[in-house]
C-alpha cells in the first residue's frame, strides 16, 4: 500500500478514485466493511481504491481534554489498514488549519485535486468538517454534483450490540479481551517500541523489554501470557502490566514490561506487538525481592502451558 500525504503524490493515471474515510482507530469490524466496500468499488470500476485518514485523533485539536486514548498507534493502524487490500492511503495531517475546513470544502478539495471521484464509503454516523458540518445527507448531495457514489455504512453488531472503537477501548481497560478480539475481528494486541528500562529484569534473572505505549488504552495491571512479534519474528512470551508494588519506589504510571522465553539478543529500538493469549495473575505486592523473584519464575512456567 502506498501512503501519500499530499493528492499529488497519488498519479492516479487518469484512472478514477474509490475513496474511505474515517479515523479508523483498531480498524475494527465495521471499519473493515468500509474499507473492503471501497475496494470492491475500486475492481469493478478500475479505480484506484484510496484510504483517508488523519495522523492524530480530531479531539486532539479540537476537544485536546477529552482525547480518547488510542487502540492502535499510527504505524500500526497503517500496518493493519494496509493488510486488507487498499491500493494507496492517504494521510492527512489534522492540525488548526484543517479543523477549520468546512465538510463541503473538505470533500470539494478532494475531489478537485484527486481527480474523478467514483465513490465514496464512510460509516452511516459519519461526521467531518468544521464543527461536524458534514454527514451522510451532505455527501450524497455533493456526490449528485460531483457525480460519485456514496455508501453510508451501517454499523456492524455482535450480540446485538454496535462494534465501535469507544466499545472496543471500554472492552480493553475493564479486562474483556476476548469481547476487543471478536469486534476488532483478529486478536487484540498492543504495538510499541522497546525503551530502556532500569535493568530491573536483568537483575532478577530475567531480562524484560520496556514498551513505550503512550496515548493507548491498555488492559488492567496484571501478569499475562502473550505472543510478541519483532520484525516478522514470534515469540512466546509473559507481560507484566503494571505499577511494581513491590518495590521501595512503586512506579508512578503503568509499565509494560514483556519477558521473552528462551531468548537472547538486544530490542532496543525495536518495534514489538504483543497479542495476548491468556491472563495468568494479578499484579501482587510480595514481601521481597526474592519472594517475587520465584514468583516471576513460576509465571513463567504458567505462561509456556498457555501456548
Amino acid at each position: 500500500m502506498k501512503i501519500i500525504r499530499s493528492a499529488s503524490e497519488l498519479k492516479a493515471n487518469g484512472r478514477k478514485v474509490c475513496l474511505a474515510i474515517g479515523f479508523f482507530d483498531g480498524v475494527h469490524l465495521g471499519h473493515q466493511q468500509i474499507i473492503r466496500q471501497t475496494i470492491a468499488d475500486s475492481i469493478k470500476h478500475e479505480a484506484v481504491s484510496l484510504v483517508v485518514t488523519f495522523d492524530q485523533h480530531p479531539s486532539t485539536v479540537v476537544a485536546p481534554d477529552r482525547i480518547p486514548p488510542l487502540i492502535y498507534p499510527l504505524p500500526h493502524k497503517l500496518k493493519t489498514i494496509g493488510s486488507l487490500g487498499s491500493e494507496a492511503l492517504f494521510l492527512i495531517h489534522f492540525d488548526k488549519a484543517f479543523s477549520e475546513l468546512s465538510g463541503e470544502a473538505f470533500i470539494r478539495n478532494l475531489a478537485n485535486d484527486l481527480g474523478h471521484i467514483e465513490s465514496l464509503c464512510v460509516g452511516s454516523n459519519f461526521t467531518f468538517g468544521y464543527k461536524r458540518s458534514g454527514n451522510v445527507a451532505l455527501l450524497k448531495t455533493l456526490g449528485e454534483e460531483l457525480k460519485f457514489t456514496v455508501h453510508g455504512m451501517a454499523a456492524v453488531s455482535l450480540d446485538g450490540k454496535t462494534v465501535s472503537s469507544t466499545r472496543i477501548r471500554e472492552a480493553i481497560r475493564t479486562g474483556e479481551l476476548d469481547a476487543a478480539s471478536q469486534m476488532l475481528g483478529r486478536t487484540y494486541s498492543l504495538c510499541g517500541p522497546v525503551i530502556k528500562g532500569d535493568q530491573l529484569g536483568h537483575k532478577l534473572g530475567f531480562p524484560t523489554a520496556n514498551l513505550k505505549l503512550d496515548g493507548l488504552v491498555l488492559p488492567p495491571t496484571g501478569v499475562y501470557a502473550v505472543h510478541a512479534f519483532v520484525e516478522g519474528e514470534s515469540y512466546r512470551a509473559v507481560v507484566n502490566i503494571g505499577l511494581r508494588p513491590t518495590l521501595r519506589n512503586p512506579a508512578p504510571e503503568r509499565r509494560i514490561e514483556v519477558h521473552i522465553l528462551n531468548f537472547t539478543g538486544d530490542l532496543y529500538g525495536k518495534a514489538m506487538e504483543i497479542a495476548f493469549v491468556e491472563k495468568l495473575r494479578d499484579e501482587q505486592k510480595f514481601p521481597s525481592l526474592d519472594a517475587l523473584k520465584l514468583q516471576i519464575a513460576k509465571d513463567i512456567e504458567d505462561a509456556a502451558k498457555c501456548f
